[in-house]
């Protein structure tokens, strides 16, 4: 379609599935085993890939939640997530503090949305989220990077 930006579809120069990959991978992990609600962590992965422009994690992430139990409204409403009465204050904490820690550059994250998302979530859960924060945006990076496609992800929970 004229006017309409293409994407470059050549593969990257370096082998991003090397000992870096698998070293995220581990931290990847690592995540899924900290103490933070299964749903939220997947809200956090969503909502960064969004603000990331990463379709395949978006595609990824909205199909592990729905396959844990996330309903469709919700997913949809991720976006506009501050507008949206579908969230818990828990949610609403790691949502916001998602956004503060994805679009950190140039603007520190605000005292008080680390204070709300460790009031929310308590110390712990603020720690599990800013992990699970860190190594979302560092996947949109890679995904990005490496020309993933969007679409193509199957949930484990549906292959099994």
């Amino acid at each position: 379609m004229p006017g309409m930006p293409t994407t470059e579809t050549t593969q990257p120069h370096a082998d991003l599935k090397g000992p870096g990959y698998r070293a995220m991978s581990a931290l990847s992990r690592a995540t899924h085993e900290l103490p933070l609600d299964p749903l939220v962590r997947e809200l956090i992965r969503v909502r960064a890939s969004m603000l990331n422009g990463c379709a395949y994690c978006v595609d990824m992430h909205t199909k592990d939640a729905r396959a844990i139990g996330e309903t469709e409204q919700r997913l949809y409403a991720v976006s506009t997530w501050h507008e949206a009465p579908f969230f818990s204050p828990a949610e609403r904490a790691a949502l916001a503090l998602t956004d503060a820690f994805t679009l950190l550059a140039g603007n520190p994250p605000p005292d008080a949305v680390i204070a709300d998302a460790e009031r929310e979530l308590g110390a712990e859960g603020l720690a599990s989220a800013m992990w699970i924060i860190v190594t979302i945006n560092a996947w949109n990076r890679v995904a990005i990077a490496g020309h993933e496609r969007a679409g193509e992800y199957e949930p484990e929970a549906a292959a099994a």
